[in-house]
C-alpha cells in the first residue's frame, strides 16, 4: 500500500485529515475512471452507462407458460472473444478493489482502539471481488442461482464479530460486490464513498455520545466512597477484595490511589483541585498557550493533566483547577471561548460534588 500512501500524500500536499486525504483519492479514482471510460466505451457500460453486458452468455431455457406460440428452440447465442471476457472481468474487479480500499483504510483508522480486527479488513478486500464472480456467473442462469443457494445453505460460517460495526462493513463489502458483479460499478462507487465520508464524520465527532451520560464525580463517588468506608458500616469490606483482586492488580491500584493522594493533597485540608476542564483542539500549541492564560486569571491554581493527540479528530487536552468561591461554570466557558475560541472546537468543565452544589447555590442566589 506504499504507492497509494505516496499517492494520496502528494495529491493531499501531505494533509494528515481523513476527510482531505479520501478526497483526494476519490479524486483521482474519478480521473481515471473518466479518461478510461472516454477511451473505451465498455467501460463507461460497466459503470453504469448502458445495459449490463452479457459477460458470460448462456442459453436461455424458460420460457412463459401462458403464451399461445410453441415454445421455440433454444437460439444459440455467439460466446464473446475469450481476450474481451478476460478483460472485462479484470476491469470489474480491479474497479471493485479500487473502490474497496478506501472502505477498509476507514476501518483500520476509526477503531475505538487502536488495534483493530486485521481479518476484518482484509475480508473488506477479498468478499466483494468473490461476491463480484459468484453474481458474473449466476446472473443469466436461474438453475446456476438456485445450485449457488444449496452450496451456500451448506455451509456453516462460525466467525462472531464482537464490533456490530463490523458486520456493516461485511454488508458493504457483499453491496459492493453485488453491484460490481451487475457491472453497475457507479453504484459500488456511490455507496462507498457515502458510506466512508458519513462515518468518518461520525467517529470525528463522536456522533452517538449520549449527552445524558453521567459525568466522573456522579458515576464513581458513591463507588468509590463505599470501598473507602471502614468496615461493619455496611460498606465494601477487605474480604470481598481479597476475592476480586490478585496482587498484580491491587499493587496497580495502589500505585494509582497513591498519586491521586499526591495531587489531593495532605489529609485534613481541601483537595487541591475541584474540577476538569477538557478543551478540543486542532490547534495544540495555540490553545494550551491561550488557556493557560486563562486560567491564570480565573483559577485559583490548576494544572494541565495530559494531553490526547488524535489523528484525523481534534486533539483533547484535561486541566485539573481549584476553582474560586465566586467563579462558576459559564464565568469560566465564556472566559475560555472569548480568549480561545479561534484555536479551539469544544470546552466542557467537569465540578465535584462539593463544587457542584457551590455553584448552584450561587445561581441560587
Amino acid at each position: 500500500m506504499g504507492f497509494f500512501k505516496t499517492l494520496i500524500d502528494i495529491l493531499t500536499l501531505g494533509s494528515d485529515r481523513p476527510v482531505r486525504r479520501l478526497i483526494g483519492y476519490y479524486l483521482f479514482l474519478a480521473a481515471v475512471v473518466v479518461a478510461l471510460a472516454y477511451s473505451f466505451p465498455v467501460v463507461d457500460r460497466m459503470f453504469g452507462g448502458a445495459a449490463p453486458m452479457d459477460l458470460v452468455r448462456v442459453p436461455q431455457t424458460l420460457q412463459d407458460g401462458l403464451g399461445a406460440a410453441p415454445a421455440a428452440a433454444a437460439a444459440e447465442v455467439e460466446v464473446p472473444p475469450r481476450l474481451a471476457l478476460a478483460l472485462s472481468t479484470a476491469i470489474l474487479l480491479l474497479t471493485t478493489l479500487a473502490v474497496m480500499l478506501p472502505v477498509s483504510w476507514v476501518y483500520m483508522s476509526t477503531q475505538p482502539s487502536k488495534i483493530h480486527n486485521q481479518q476484518v479488513a482484509q475480508t473488506l478486500i477479498f468478499l466483494p471481488l468473490v461476491v463480484a464472480g459468484v453474481v458474473l456467473v449466476v446472473q443469466n442462469s436461474l438453475a446456476l442461482a438456485f445450485s449457488l443457494a444449496g452450496v451456500v445453505a451448506a455451509v456453516r460460517f462460525r466467525t462472531t464479530l464482537q464490533d456490530t460495526r463490523d458486520v456493516v462493513f461485511i454488508f458493504l463489502a457483499i453491496a459492493v460486490g453485488f453491484a460490481a458483479g451487475v457491472q453497475s460499478l457507479i453504484v459500488a462507487a456511490v455507496v462507498s464513498l457515502t458510506f466512508n465520508f458519513i462515518l468518518i464524520l461520525s467517529w470525528r465527532y463522536d456522533f452517538g455520545r449520549n449527552v445524558l451520560e453521567p459525568n466522573a464525580s456522579a458515576q464513581w463517588t458513591e463507588p468509590l466512597q463505599e470501598l473507602a468506608a471502614k468496615p461493619g458500616n455496611g460498606k465494601v469490606p477487605d474480604r470481598d477484595l481479597v476475592l476480586a483482586l490478585d496482587q498484580k492488580h491491587a499493587v496497580a491500584l495502589s500505585d494509582r490511589f497513591n498519586r491521586v493522594r499526591k495531587i489531593l493533597g495532605p489529609s485534613g485540608k481541601k483537595a487541591r483541585f475541584n474540577s476538569i476542564l477538557t478543551i478540543n483542539t486542532d490547534q495544540l500549541s495555540e490553545a494550551q498557550k491561550h488557556i493557560g492564560e486563562v486560567l491564570d486569571e480565573i483559577a485559583g491554581r490548576w494544572r494541565l493533566d495530559e494531553v490526547v493527540t488524535n489523528t484525523g479528530k481534534p486533539s483533547e487536552l484535561y486541566y485539573l483547577m481549584r476553582l474560586r468561591k465566586r467563579t462558576g461554570r459559564d464565568e469560566v466557558l465564556t472566559a475560555v471561548r472569548a480568549k480561545a475560541g479561534g484555536t479551539i472546537v469544544k470546552a466542557d468543565l467537569e465540578l465535584s460534588e462539593e463544587r457542584e452544589a457551590e455553584d448552584d447555590k450561587q445561581k441560587g442566589k
